[in-house]
């Protein structure tokens, strides 16, 4: 009898588990759907790149430099 390394029994549990799902694969759906829109979507919306926008073009260590240093002497 061969013996199987631990990547390929690793690979054959979980293709035979995914196999045999029916409501897994709805569930598997819908987390893909929402991390999609979470990262996708709404990265586009609410999390804009502040660093370019603000700081000149290859001047972008210079202006967090600058923007840590003044933040650190604020009190």
């Amino acid at each position: 009898m061969e013996k199987k390394s631990f990547w390929n029994r690793a690979f054959h549990l979980y293709y035979d588990g995914f196999r045999q799902m029916t409501l897994g694969r709805t569930l598997w759906l819908v987390i893909g759907i929402k991390l999609f829109i979470m990262f996708a979507i709404l990265k586009v919306f609410f999390f804009p790149d502040f660093i370019k926008h603000h700081s000149e073009p290859g001047g972008e260590a210079e202006f967090v430099a600058t923007e840590l240093q003044k933040r650190q002497l604020q009190p």
